[in-house]
């Protein structure tokens, strides 16, 4: 059950326990965004021991980008401060798995591949306030449009943490600049998936070269009389892995998110 974002909207449920229960059997795996509205949700990090601290470090310094919600004991697949029964085995409708930073393979159970030392860290999401701003009425055309929301790697540089550093990524939204306004003042209500936006306008500014062409997520028109707005993305950790090449990492395949039991307003 792989439909697009309209029709999935009618049929999959809000509750996110049920949402997460399609997804472990295996009935749903496309993107989240415009799902479960109301519940955070979160992204996906999954590392060995070895380099939980330098993960755990790196999100101190980068929390924009990567606010960190809640993070597993060493083996432990079940994260117990989001939701009842989250297992992160089986719970995200796609996984990615990096060996060595460079190559990646995508997998929708990662059961077999889990280990003693694994270590899983849960990063708020941009999906979580979009509720907030349908609820104001500002407009989402990736949502309207039934799409993932476009992402793209900037020249804007993180903060370094042990073995870890490199470029941030961002999701972008196009809108009206009055939306982008009041975007902005809503967003800068939840810090704890991502805030207000990094940047509004010249997608050049921040190294993107073809607004267009995004490097993850599906590609999202920008009218005439809309401008460019980029938030924050727990993408960013996929970017930065590729740089510090761990042995292997586990992350969501971008748009495929943890959805969690933890109400947006409560954050």
């Amino acid at each position: 059950m792989n439909l697009p974002l309209q029709q999935a909207n009618g049929l999959l449920p809000e509750d996110p326990a049920a949402l997460r229960a399609l997804i472990r059997s295996g009935r749903y795996r496309g993107h989240t965004s415009g799902l479960a509205r109301g519940y955070v949700q979160a992204n996906i990090v999954i590392l060995s021991r070895d380099w939980a601290y330098d993960f755990l470090q790196f999100c101190a310094l980068n929390r924009k980008a990567c606010p960190l919600i809640d993070v597993t004991e060493p083996g432990d697949p079940v994260f117990r401060n989001l939701g009842v029964d989250v297992d992160i085995r089986s719970d995200v409708p796609l996984y990615r798995v990096y060996r060595n930073g460079t190559d990646y393979q995508e997998t929708t159970d990662i059961a077999s591949l889990w280990r003693d030392d694994f270590v899983a860290f849960a990063i708020g999401c941009s999906f979580s306030f979009e509720h907030a701003l349908i609820a104001a009425n500002v407009p989402l055309k990736h949502i309207n449009l039934g799409r993932n929301v476009a992402m793209f790697r900037t020249s804007i540089e993180t903060r370094p943490a042990g073995r870890l550093s490199g470029k941030l990524v961002v999701s972008m939204r196009p809108m009206k600049a009055a939306d982008a306004i009041l975007a902005t003042e809503i967003t800068a209500r939840y810090p704890d998936v991502h805030g207000a936006p990094v940047h509004i306008g010249d997608p050049r500014l921040i190294g993107i070269e073809d607004i267009e062409a995004p490097d993850y997520g599906d590609a999202v028109p920008v009218d005439e009389d809309e401008i460019p707005v980029f938030w924050a993305c727990g993408v960013t950790p996929q970017a930065v892995i590729r740089e510090a090449r761990p042995e292997i990492c586990i992350t969501h395949a971008p748009g495929c998110m943890l959805v969690t039991d933890l109400d947006n307003n409560r954050l």
